[in-house]
């Protein structure tokens, strides 16, 4: 009888002090990661502000197959959400505050716990990178929080993992999708034709980027301040490629709905006439438009088809980068006028 009074006595001490030591513990938690994602900022931020992509790269689906994830009408931007339920509980997490492209506010619910904030900071690392801060935050806990928190380890070590792995799968997912193209050999056509404004060099090849990059603009910006409309999409003519020497000559062209007399000697007006052509549809980041090519001269080698020396030769950009920040959503034509 002594023994088991005993007993009792050395577990009520331990209930006490565990009481005592759940009880210190602090009335507030943070967990924050870090990490560059390898994609534009732009990108990232589309990706993270719908909960309707999130179960691609959460760690806590991953690990759990059983998890149900609901998701309402409203998944993308304030007021938008989603609900989750797993062994422990349900959840729900909502978006409250937003600034495009910089931060994201969100109030996370967890079974009768107290919310939680967490916020997301982008910033651009780069031409293509993105750095990302992913931080939890709760104050304000009662001692029923504090307990489950002790018992599982600490916070820390209960999130800190899983925002861990949760960004390396965003930026996988996210380098992934960059990477996706299709190329279309769509056939012989007619191409309209039409007056356009153009400005035109020679470079060697490896600089041909670089050039058009610096042409492009200067053109879009004399037609944007003389109030010049724009008839489509910018386009590039090439001219003569030569491989032997390394070099192409090219002009970078913007069509118009009729001729222009313009007043800028590096600025010029051009025609094309009305021709046939072999069409060919890149859908995807321009390091494929080499592939993009070989493709449409292979579809005129196998076919008989004749390139005249002196006919068109376009590549027409359908979308604009800036605006666009998945390469996987490019599009570019290719004209090869032929006989």
């Amino acid at each position: 009888m002594k023994a088991l009074k005993y007993i009792l006595f050395l577990l009520l001490i331990l209930f006490i002090g565990l009481a005592i030591y759940i009880a210190v513990q602090p009335n507030s938690f943070e967990v924050e990661r870090k990490r560059t994602i390898n994609a534009p900022i732009n990108m990232v931020y589309d990706n993270v502000i719908d909960f309707k992509n999130w179960e691609a790269w959460s760690s806590w689906a991953e690990a759990d197959p059983e998890m149900v994830i609901t998701l309402p009408e409203k998944t993308r931007g304030i007021n938008g959400s989603y609900t989750w339920e797993d062994k422990d509980g349900v959840g729900v997490m909502k978006t409250i505050d937003t600034k495009a492209n910089e931060t994201i506010v969100q109030e996370m619910q967890f079974a009768e716990f107290p919310k939680s904030e967490v916020t997301w900071h982008l910033e651009p690392n780069g031409t293509n990178k993105t750095d990302v801060t992913w931080n939890i935050s709760g104050k304000d806990l009662p001692f029923t929080f504090k307990a489950f928190a002790a018992f599982m380890g600490g916070m820390e070590k209960q999130i800190g993992p899983n925002y861990e792995r949760s960004l390396e799968k965003l930026d996988s997912i996210l380098v992934s999708d960059m990477k996706k193209y299709s190329i279309t050999v769509e056939g012989i056509t007619q191409h309209s034709g039409g007056f356009y404004l153009y400005n035109t060099t020679s470079c060697k090849m490896e600089d041909f980027k670089q050039k058009m990059q610096e042409m492009m603009p200067k053109i879009g910006a004399y037609a944007m301040a003389n109030n010049i409309v724009m008839a489509g999409k910018p386009f590039v003519i090439y001219h003569k490629w030569d491989t032997e020497n390394n070099t192409v000559m090219f002009s970078c062209c913007i069509p118009t709905t009729s001729k222009i007399i313009t007043n800028d000697p590096e600025v010029l007006t051009g025609q094309l006439e009305p021709f046939k052509a072999v069409k060919t549809v890149l859908k995807g980041d321009y390091v494929n438009l080499e592939e993009t090519w070989n493709k449409a001269m292979a579809y005129i080698a196998e076919n008989n088809l004749i390139q005249p020396e002196t006919g068109p030769v376009i590549e027409s950009y359908l979308t604009d980068p800036a605006s666009t920040p998945n390469p996987a959503e490019w599009i570019t034509e290719i004209y090869l006028a032929v006989e």
